[in-house]
This record gives structure tokens, sequence and C-alpha cells, in this order.
């Protein structure tokens, strides 16, 4: 009994000595956690950018007038029309902010023909002394410098609709008009006359809306629609005087434009590393 006593004591301080001795061991070994710098992401609101741009203008002219030196009055040109023209021009910018930004623009426009008649007669001598028509042909050409302004309305993805408006002037030049008179019953017509064409600075002001996407973070694509509205003003002289004998009201233009912006004012989305906290050391018990 007593040997059966002495084996259950011995055994019972083993199994203690054993459990505090696994209390004594080190925890096993686990790598420490990882973290990751967190990203922000921020648009880059200011840089000069140079932008270029090419354009198709549907043109319209109306309220197209001629001096009747005899009679002292003015008279309306019974049809005109200005057919359609190319533009071509450049320009500098500002980003401001990530919605404003401005620029100074020069674009030439082709020469756009000038087609119109006149109705008459029973005066003078020629052609008109009976009932006649008369053709005019000519064109005008010009160089619009303008200040604009632009809010960027939307952004979505790679994609950013604007709309805007300009002011500024607009240097036309109208060409030399060629004018024959015809009876209206047929036979020989009078001989062409040539008006010499005007030329000057207009009041210019146009309207802009389309949309820019970014092709790379410095290079953008801009497709979009302006209207432009050049005041009227002489448009060629007379043949007996030093004044101007044709007149004609704002030259109004819709045109369809394409361009590149390229901008020197860094990415449009730039990443932004935040530095994370320090890591404290483990500390075991």
């Amino acid at each position: 009994m007593r040997k059966i006593f002495l084996a259950g004591t011995a055994m019972l301080f083993a199994g203690v000595g054993a459990a505090g001795a696994a209390d004594v061991l080190p925890p096993v070994y686990a790598e420490p956690p990882v973290y990751e710098a967190p990203v922000q992401h921020v648009s880059s609101a200011g840089g000069w950018y140079l932008r270029g741009d090419v354009g198709y203008s549907w043109n319209k002219l109306r309220g197209v007038n001629f001096f009747q030196g005899g009679l002292g009055t003015y008279r309306a040109f019974s049809s005109a029309s200005l057919r359609s023209s190319y533009s071509i021009g450049g320009g500098v910018g500002y980003q401001a902010t990530d919605k404003l930004r401005g620029d100074v623009t020069l674009d030439y426009f082709s020469k756009a023909d000038f087609r119109g008649s006149t109705r008459g007669g029973g005066a003078g001598g020629g052609a008109c002394a009976v009932a006649c028509t008369s053709s005019d042909f000519s064109g005008v050409t010009g160089i619009s410098l303008l200040a604009n302004a632009y809010v960027d309305l939307y952004k979505k993805g790679r994609f950013t609709f604007y709309a805007g408006g300009g002011l500024g002037g607009t240097h036309v030049q109208w060409d030399k008009l060629a004018n024959t008179s015809c009876p209206d019953g047929g036979g020989a017509c009078d001989p062409t006359q040539y008006h010499g064409g005007a030329a000057g600075w207009r009041f210019t002001y146009a309207l802009m809306a389309g949309a820019s996407i970014d092709v790379t973070c410095n290079l953008k694509a801009d497709v979009g629609y302006r209207y432009r509205h050049i005041a009227g003003g002489a448009m060629f002289k007379s043949l007996t005087s030093q004044g101007y004998q044709g007149y004609h009201k704002a030259i109004k233009s819709h045109e369809v434009r394409g361009g590149l912006r390229y901008g020197f004012g860094g990415c449009a989305d730039e990443e932004v590393y935040i530095e994370p906290a320090p890591i404290m050391p483990a500390v075991y018990k």
C-alpha cells in the first residue's frame, strides 16, 4: 500500500512540473503583419498648356444692303448667301483650378464665298434701262483673337465635359465684289464692275461646349462645338466715291472643332503615398 501511494504522488508532481515548464517556453514564432502605405488620388489643379485646333464652319450672312447713290437710299440684296469654310488656330492657356481654365486663341478661317443678287431698272442706261438682275460674287476671310474661359462641368474616367465663352475681335477681309447686271428678258449684259473690298476689326463673341479625352497624363484630345458671332460692317466700296456702298449685318458661324491640348503642369491625376505610422515591436509576456 505504501508503494502505491508513493508512486501516485510522484506521478502527480511530474505532471505539475511539466505544465510549469510549458508556461516558461516561448510561444511559436509568427511573422509580423505587413502594412501597405495607403494611396490617395489628387488632381493637379494648376498648369500652363498649349492648344491647336482645326474646324469646319457653316456660315450665315443676313441683312446685306447696298447704297443707291443716285437715289440716296439703301436697298437690300434680293438674295445673299455665305458658303462654308475651314479654320485652323492655336493658343496658350492656364488651368487655374480643377474646374476652371482659360486661354487666348488666334484662329484663321479660310475664304467663305459670297453669292448675291439685286433687282432694279428703269433708270440709267445699259441693261438697267429696263428690269434687270445683277449677280454679285465675293469672298471673306478673317483672323479671330479671343480670350476664353471654360468650366469643366463633369468628369467621368478619361472624359471631361465642359462649356465656355469668349470675347475679342475678328479682322475681316472682303475680296473685291464682282457685279454683273443682265436684263430679265434676255440680251447683252452690262460689263462687269468691280468694287474694292472692305477690311477691319469687328467685335466678336463665341460660345463653346464639348468634351476632352485624356490621351496621356499631359495630352488631351478635344472635340467640341463653337458658335461665333462677328459684328456687321462695311462690305465693299463705292465706284463713284471714296466711301463704302455695301454693308452687312453679323456673320454667324456654327463650327465643329477638334484639337489637342498639351499641359506642362504635371499629370491630371497623381498618386500620393501617405507615410504609414511606425510599427511598435511585439512584446511577449
